[in-house]
Order: structure tokens, then C-alpha cells, then sequence
């Protein structure tokens, strides 16, 4: 028995300590033999040096046309999925089940220097028994509807590091937090989410069009675009939107996991207010008419200190009053934002601990949509393989909606986050 007690703290103590390779975009790690703390502080967070990687399209900083590309080596396919078990109450309902959380197919790599591309694709994920003829047959909505998330071409160092290209569907350069690459499994970045009445367009949404990045070596850098604004519909107006973001980088590193950046952000729409649809393009679109403004703008810090991470985001929104269904006389005008505090222990970031406040303000004419969310998660990273990514998840939300009338809202769920 002294043997066994022996063998197994033993075995506990090698598997907190000893440093283990594991692969976070998997396909990349196989073609450069790193390990997913190479680009993430613990997957699915980038670092500084997985930023640069990203911002340099796929490539080693001063070895663009010297690596292997997409036809040199094995196929640049990864998968990514995450499980559990989840638990939610309020005090209007209580609800916990099994849950397949999600399913992405990533594939992303150099077709030749300074060209490369990322595509990734979120198959439908049906709820039990639900019978694949759509997301509203049976009236079943799929926890997945199934999206090409993203598929561009990036043309990297037109301008050595100062212009890069991005052209088709990408998350636009406005995220500087990457709501697809959060911690987070199933709480949002809510001011992302935010609707506004009458008015279709989605911060959160991956956008199609074109963007131009670069950097300098000031610290300075920027991130600009000319796109649909409709996420993944047809864009059914003839104005494009534009958007600029601009950063600056304080010290040694990019303000991922070293130094510290802060940041500028503003965007600018037009949405119609009428689809006539006595015109339809070969795309699906409309000619839709009456378009109106509306403008996303706001701040962004993240600052380091050894192992701490703290993001920070304020954003303030306004539509035209046109769009304003409820009080038709004053332009929609809200606020908010996020505070996140992550933390990575352990040898390789094994252990990440973070706390996340979200907010909301809405007009008070639209009380209903105001928002305070707090959440928690701890996650530890498993595994000795070379391919493979297991992270056990847990995660907690106290979610308070409304003013007049308040949901109060519990959620949490316990699972595995695996990639492949």
C-alpha cells in the first residue's frame, strides 16, 4: 500500500511539473516541431510571439520564402472541440444537460512567400434528435448552425511589415480582443452581441471585404477596412463600411503576454431601412434603400506584469434615430464593455486561472437590455503527445439582465476542450 500511495504522488507530482508538448493550431506545430506554448499562452490565447506569427501571414518572422508551404508538407488540417457538462438556473427556469459545445475545422498555411490563407469551417452541431432539414424544423435550433467562419488570402510585406493584405471573410482588425480565440467557452464577450433595434449589423461578426495591416518597429500599429458590414448574408446595400484601429505598444513585446499596448478603435456604417427586392444579384442581394449611419468607437489597454494578464475594453455605440423603433425622436445610444484578468502558472502555462466583468448600458427607455455579467474559469492542460491538445474547462457566470424586471442567471459547465 505504501508502494502504491508512493507510485501514485509520484505520478501526480511529474504530471503538474513536467513540461509536455502539445500543439494549439496542431497543423502548424507539425510543420515547425513547436510545442502550443510557442504561439499560445495556453491554447486558445495568443502571445506575443503567436500575434506576430498571425500578423506576418503564417510565417516565421525572416524566413518568408525559405519554409515549406502548404504542397511541401503534410496537409494543414487541424480540429478543435469542446465538451461538457453544463448547468443553468434563474429564477424563471433550471436546465443542465450533456453538450457537444462546438466543432471547428481549421485549415491555414503558406502557398507560397508572403501568400498564405485560413480557412475555417463550423459545421452544423444538431441538438438530440433534431432531423437536419434546418435550423427551424420541428422548431429545434441547432446549438451550431454550421458557417465558413473565415476563408482569405493574405498577401504579407508589400511594405516590409508595414502593409499586409487580407482579402474575403476574416475577423476584422476592430476585435482586437479576439472573441474567437477567448478562454471562454460559453460566456461572451456580451458588448460584442449587443443588438441594437432595427439595425442588423453584429460587432461580433466575421466580416467580408478587405483589410490592410502593418506595424512598425516605434511600436505603432494599425488596422484598417473596407468591407459589407453583414456578416456572412448578402449585403443588401450599396454603401460599404469602414472601420480603423490604431495601437501603441509600450515596451518590450506586443502587449499579448509582454509589455504594454493601448489602443484606438472607430467604425462607420450605413444600414438600409427598406429591402425593395425588385432588383436581386447574382449573390442573393437586394437593392435596399433609405440607408442610415451608425458608429461603433472606443478604447482598448492590455497590460502585463510577469505572468498576469488585464484586458480592458470600452465601447460606445450609436444608430441613427431612424433605426430607433423605440423612442423615433433620439438616436440609439449606449455603452460598455469588459475588464479581464488572466493568469498562466505552472512549467508551459499548464494551469490558466481568469475573471472577466462584462457590462452593458442601454438608453433607459430600453432598460430591458442592460447588462452586468461576472465569470471564472480555471483550466488545465493534459497530455504528453505531439499532436494532440486536451484542456479540462471549468467555468462560472452570474449574469444580471434588466432593471425594472431582473433575470438572474446562473451558468456553469465542466468539460474538455480537445484539438487536434
Amino acid at each position: 500500500m505504501k508502494k502504491l500511495i508512493t507510485l501514485i504522488i509520484a505520478v501526480c507530482f511529474f504530471e503538474f511539473t513536467h513540461p509536455f508538448d502539445s500543439q494549439a493550431i496542431p497543423s502548424f506545430s507539425r510543420k515547425y516541431g513547436f510545442n502550443c506554448n510557442m504561439c499560445h499562452t495556453g491554447f486558445t490565447k495568443l502571445n506575443d510571439f503567436g500575434q506576430r506569427f498571425r500578423d506576418n501571414g503564417y510565417q516565421i518572422q525572416e524566413q518568408q520564402g525559405k519554409e515549406k508551404n502548404v504542397f511541401e508538407g503534410s496537409l494543414p488540417v487541424s480540429l478543435r472541440m469542446p465538451v461538457g457538462y453544463s448547468s443553468y438556473n434563474s429564477n424563471k427556469s433550471t436546465a443542465s444537460s450533456f453538450n457537444l459545445l462546438g466543432f471547428d475545422f481549421l485549415a491555414a498555411g503558406v502557398l507560397h512567400k508572403n501568400v498564405s490563407f485560413l480557412l475555417i469551417y463550423t459545421p452544423r452541431i444538431d441538438v438530440p434528435s433534431a432531423n437536419f432539414l434546418g435550423p427551424d424544423s420541428l422548431n429545434r435550433n441547432p446549438s451550431q448552425t454550421g458557417s465558413l467562419e473565415s476563408v482569405s488570402l493574405i498577401f504579407s510585406n508589400i511594405i516590409k511589415d508595414v502593409l499586409n493584405i487580407r482579402i474575403g471573410r476574416f475577423e476584422p482588425g476592430y476585435h482586437m480582443f479576439s472573441s474567437k480565440r477567448s478562454y471562454y467557452l460559453m460566456q461572451p464577450y456580451e458588448i460584442y452581441t449587443m443588438t441594437t433595434p432595427n439595425n442588423s449589423f453584429g460587432f461580433n461578426d466575421n466580416q467580408i471585404g478587405i483589410e490592410a495591416t502593418g506595424h512598425f518597429r516605434s511600436g505603432f500599429k494599425y488596422a484598417t477596412g473596407f468591407i459589407n458590414g453583414s456578416g456572412g448574408s448578402p449585403d443588401n446595400n450599396n454603401y460599404k463600411d469602414i472601420y480603423l484601429n490604431i495601437l501603441q505598444t509600450i515596451g518590450k513585446g506586443d502587449g499579448q503576454s509582454a509589455g504594454q499596448r493601448i489602443g484606438l478603435f472607430g467604425y462607420y456604417g450605413r444600414q438600409p431601412l427598406t429591402l425593395p427586392g425588385n432588383v436581386t444579384g447574382p449573390t442573393g442581394n437586394t437593392n435596399g434603400m433609405n440607408s442610415k449611419a451608425f458608429y461603433r468607437y472606443g478604447g482598448t489597454g492590455s497590460f502585463n506584469w510577469q505572468t498576469l494578464n488585464l484586458q480592458i475594453m470600452y465601447m460606445k455605440g450609436v444608430d441613427d434615430k431612424a433605426f430607433n423603433t423605440l423612442e423615433p425622436t433620439e438616436n440609439y445610444n449606449y455603452s460598455g464593455g469588459f475588464v479581464e484578468l488572466d493568469y498562466a502558472g505552472m512549467l508551459n502555462n499548464r494551469l490558466v486561472a481568469s475573471a472577466v466583468y462584462n457590462w452593458i448600458m442601454p438608453p433607459s427607455y430600453d432598460s430591458n437590455r442592460d447588462l452586468k455579467a461576472y465569470s471564472v474559469l480555471l483550466r488545465y492542460y493534459l497530455g504528453h503527445w505531439s499532436a494532440v491538445n486536451i484542456a479540462v474547462h471549468a467555468e462560472y457566470t452570474y449574469r444580471v439582465t434588466g432593471k425594472a424586471v431582473k433575470l438572474n442567471e446562473n451558468m456553469f459547465i465542466l468539460g474538455l476542450d480537445f484539438a487536434l
